[in-house]
């Protein structure tokens, strides 16, 4: 762990959190950005399957959202991951990921993570094929939604990222 991320709590969202999720989301410049709306359901919705980055004073400085698959209730869909440009290269996206699956593996007996990254996504290649590495899990990778499958206009395929099964440590 480093310095940087000794200073974070990493904890679950409350509705409260919402407004800044979707600031972070917006100000990443790589996300698709959903409604303000979405973000406070999704804080009130799926916390406990959503992580929240709290600097010092408690205000978010990063999330991941994701939620267990209704046909494979070991795996965990990671649906976002952003950090606060302030706290980026720290590692906290990383804490993040891992901070939930510890949380959720005990309860939920999560074995998976899957998550879809546009090509040309570096950045989240890196963090995700890092988590695999530091979980002595696989990664696999599909076309899971082909170009022509989105209807507002160009976008990118989506490539599923299938990462296990996960050697997952207690968190201390």
């Amino acid at each position: 762990m480093t310095a940087a991320q000794a200073d974070l709590l990493i904890d679950r969202p409350s509705v409260a959190d919402g407004a800044a999720l979707w600031r972070i989301a917006k100000e990443s410049g790589t996300l698709d950005l959903n409604s303000s709306y979405s973000y406070l359901l999704w804080c009130r919705d799926f916390a406990g399957t959503t992580a929240v980055a709290r600097a010092a004073d408690g205000a978010p400085v990063g999330f991941v959202t994701g939620y267990v698959r209704p046909e494979r209730p070991r795996t965990l869909l990671v649906w976002q991951v952003a950090v606060d440009t302030a706290c980026r290269g720290r590692g906290v996206a990383a804490a993040l990921l891992d901070g939930l699956t510890a949380r959720l593996t005990p309860g939920q007996g999560i074995t998976g993570v899957e998550t879809t990254i546009a090509p040309g996504n570096t950045a989240s290649e890196r963090l995700f094929t890092s988590y695999a590495a530091r979980h002595g899990a696989r990664v696999t990778r599909e076309v899971l939604f082909d170009s022509g499958l989105f209807p507002d206009g160009p976008h990118q395929p989506e490539v599923l990222y299938r990462i296990g099964p996960l050697t997952l440590r207690p968190s201390h």
